[in-house]
């Protein structure tokens, strides 16, 4: 799985969705759903392909994440996973997503 090297998180959504990642992903409460074309996975039926890191400035623990994301049914797009305090997404899917790598 690469990791390249982005300035900002904006950078790496733009170069991403250039390079066939046009989906965005978001994970709720039950599943991880393609937000365009409404599909709705579990953890297991998703691959990262590539993960982007990005520490706040002011603490390291308010990172973000971009997760490269490809479906087992060729779906292909982003998840950008913020670990501050204020987020809605299920980190416990993200866990589950990562842990099936």
């Amino acid at each position: 799985m690469p990791n390249r090297s982005f300035d900002t998180l904006r950078d790496a959504v733009d170069t991403l969705t250039k390079e066939g990642y046009k989906d965005d992903f978001k994970a709720e409460d039950e599943s991880i759903r393609a937000i365009y074309s409404k599909k709705s996975y579990s953890p297991g039926d998703l691959k990262i392909i590539e993960v982007c890191r990005f520490e706040g400035e002011s603490n390291p623990s308010d990172s973000t994440e971009v997760f490269a994301i490809e479906a087992n049914d060729g779906t292909k797009g982003t998840l950008v996973m913020s670990y501050s305090a204020a987020h809605s997404q299920d980190v416990e899917l993200i866990t589950q997503l990562k842990k099936a790598q």
